[in-house]
């Protein structure tokens, strides 16, 4: 037993060590003169747009569900008034950022660790390096690329449509008009509300991309590592992403942020 334990220990282990040298290469050609533009602007569609109607979906959902689930217990403190407000800062701070990640590990992630691992075990990768072409650079490179840009941008998207969704979710017991919910929330927010979780979506992005990439990019085992890549880039997507919002609810702790 303890054996196992430590060569699973050791696996991780490795594993982590693996991943970070795959991201300093990464960054070794993330600023080549020679960038893939065409392939970024293709990655920035396909992560981008084609994931914006669930995205867009999961925070409607979201946001009505949240405010018809809060209104009972704020009516018994007699607060209901400040349902709009405490909606509204719960899904700015917090509630969009992580979603909206979860969402891109799921959908993102293991689409590149599918794609990236068939054309590793299909050997096309290793065609694009006979032929001259830097096969990292242009699918890894932009790739990471588009989801460390993307992810915010669908995560700010994702906030207006929670909230618009809460508007809704008052009125099915209220009558606020749109002007006085407007006030009510954007009174209740502040630029320290919303920074810290454009900022930490940024390094979700950037955590989608490696590790999809990665898991994708040293596939091995013919078709069935594929299944493999696919489903541990979710699993290690999604772990680093609940890993770095804790330690960026540590860091706006620490400098009063919160």
């Amino acid at each position: 037993m303890v054996r196992g334990t430590a060569a699973k220990v050791t696996s991780v282990l490795r594993d982590a060590g693996e991943l970070m040298a795959f991201a300093g290469r990464f960054f070794q050609q993330a600023f080549h003169k020679r960038f893939e533009w065409r392939e970024f602007f293709r990655q920035c569609y396909i992560n981008g747009t084609l994931t914006l109607p669930l995205v867009g979906i999961t925070a409607f959902i979201m946001g009505l569900v949240l405010t018809v689930q809060s209104r009972p217990t704020l009516e018994r403190f007699g607060a209901a008034s400040m349902l709009p407000a405490m909606v509204a800062i719960s899904v700015v701070r917090e509630i969009a950022p992580v979603i909206t990640a979860i969402i891109g590990a799921g959908k993102i992630g293991s689409s590149m660790g599918a794609e990236l691992g068939s054309m590793k075990v299909t050997e096309q990768i290793d065609a694009m390096e006979v032929s001259g072409t830097n096969p990292f650079r242009y699918l890894v490179v932009t790739r990471v690329w588009s989801t460390t840009l993307m992810i915010p941008v669908l995560m700010v998207i994702s906030d207006a449509i929670a909230i618009w969704a809460t508007w809704i979710g008052v009125n099915i017991k209220d009558d606020v008009s749109w002007g006085l919910f407007y006030r009510q929330v954007f009174e209740s927010l502040e630029f320290s509300d919303f920074l810290p979780a454009l900022i930490k979506s940024y390094f979700f992005g950037f955590a989608i991309g490696i590790v999809g990439c990665y898991r994708g990019y040293g596939t091995e085992k013919g078709t069935e590592g594929v299944g493999q890549a696919a489903h541990s880039a979710v699993v290690t997507a999604s772990l680093l992403i609940f890993i770095l919002d804790l330690m960026a609810v540590q860091v706006t702790d620490i400098l009063g942020l919160n």
